[in-house]
């Protein structure tokens, strides 16, 4: 048959010969302004954006799945075969740290998949750019009431993800971290009491004291 259609009007429209090159594996640099996805991507089908209507009305979403759902989250979850991955939309080291590693604080109190896995992943990642110390410093006052906050949460998952993000902070930002110390102690002195924890705190503790130094 002929690549050319014929209309009635007389007018010929060829066909599309070539298909648009789809994204490289390797994230592009992040422009000021938060990254806001134009279109879905297939993986995109696996991760839950609405909230069941049955729980709507009873149920809002969260501040974290709503800015999730909009797109402020420059990252998005890879389901692989044996273990998931986040990947991101631009280098994580052209991401503005105000407000995204707070937020992704803030993410780790979620309870429901992807936000969960997201959450954890992306302040680890984050955590890992070059210049991270210096961006993360001044963003400790509003850090450690969202970490303290999910230390106290009564979901098991939710205080290790907290502890585990703890840790990560304190080795990125070592001494800093010291004049806090004291609004998060309580909360895991309180979870010492429970023995399936007391020996990852008690590791998480020798930790914060090798990263801050001999005054913590």
């Amino acid at each position: 048959g002929s690549n050319v259609l014929r209309m009635s009007s007389g007018i010929q429209i060829k066909p599309k010969t070539a298909v648009q090159k789809s994204k490289t594996s390797s994230p592009l640099p992040c422009s000021p302004e938060p990254a806001v996805k134009p279109q879905p991507k297939p993986s995109d089908k696996l991760n839950p954006k609405t909230i069941d209507p049955f729980v709507a009305h009873s149920r809002p979403p969260s501040a974290f799945a709503a800015i999730y759902a909009k797109g402020g989250i420059p990252c998005r979850l890879v389901h692989g075969s044996v273990q998931h991955r986040l990947q991101w939309e631009c280098l994580p080291e052209t991401v503005p740290f105000d407000p995204l590693l707070v937020t992704l604080a803030e993410g780790l109190r979620e309870t429901k998949h992807p936000y969960t896995f997201v959450s954890k992943e992306g302040f680890k990642e984050l955590l890992m750019v070059e210049d991270a110390t210096e961006k993360a410093i001044p963003l400790l006052p509003r850090l450690v009431p969202v970490l303290k906050a999910a230390l106290a949460h009564s979901d098991d998952e939710v205080f290790g993800r907290g502890l585990d993000a703890l840790v990560q902070l304190s080795a990125v930002v070592g001494p800093s971290l010291n004049d806090h110390l004291k609004h998060l102690l309580t909360n895991l002195s309180r979870r010492l009491m429970d023995k399936k924890f007391r020996e990852k705190i008690t590791v998480a503790l020798q930790k914060l004291e090798q990263y801050g130094g001999k005054v913590s």
